[in-house]
């Protein structure tokens, strides 16, 4: 990242809205800025390749999920976040499983870059079909847009919920209403 552009570009913003750059709670803004979005777009260095690798030796063949895993994302029509919980499941072929916290962290990469919702859905549900073979993998997300939220028609609290379908879960109903089952149950200890 080039950290001096965006500083320079957070400045020119800042005098473009009539702010004065060098009042005190302004003036370090833009080095602020650009420490944050080094953050929250490190999502465009990651290589997802490297993401999703099978646990050799696992001969699990039953579904897999993990669900309201946290995230956010940055619009990139609008710069701004984007938030909400994501489910992820998938039935494995050969027992290739792939650690739970592999799944949250190909979300979070792929959620740290200029994102659309409908887009950061379908990479994922793609990434694990091409990383594992499963025999299907089936994506939810559901989130709230500032973008909608904060300006425009501003519908505060609305949510866009986008799905992503594939193999097993797309061809055989029963599978696909099994996963939408034990994500909207709630497990009492």
């Amino acid at each position: 990242m080039d950290r001096e552009k965006i500083k320079r570009g957070v400045r020119l913003i800042l005098e473009g809205i009539g702010e004065d750059i060098e009042r005190a709670g302004i003036k370090d803004t833009p080095e602020r800025v650009a420490k944050m979005y080094e953050e929250i777009f490190s999502g465009l260095t990651d290589k997802p390749s490297e993401l999703l690798k099978p646990i050799a030796g696992e001969t699990h063949d039953e579904m897999v999920i993990l669900k309201d895993i946290s995230f956010y994302s940055m619009c990139e029509h609008h710069l701004l976040p984007f938030f909400g919980n994501a489910n992820i499941a998938y039935i494995p072929e050969s027992g290739k499983i792939v650690g739970i916290g592999e799944l949250a962290k190909a979300l979070e990469t792929l959620a740290k870059r200029p994102q659309v919702q409908e887009r950061l859905t379908t990479e994922l549900a793609d990434m694990i079909m091409n990383m594992l073979n499963p025999k299907g993998a089936m994506v939810i997300i559901d989130a709230e847009h500032l973008c909608l939220s904060m300006r425009g028609l501003k519908k505060q609290g609305s949510r866009t919920v986008t799905s992503a379908v594939r193999g097993i879960f797309r061809t055989k109903q029963s599978t696909r209403q099994e996963m939408l089952a034990l994500i909207n149950r709630h497990v009492l200890l």
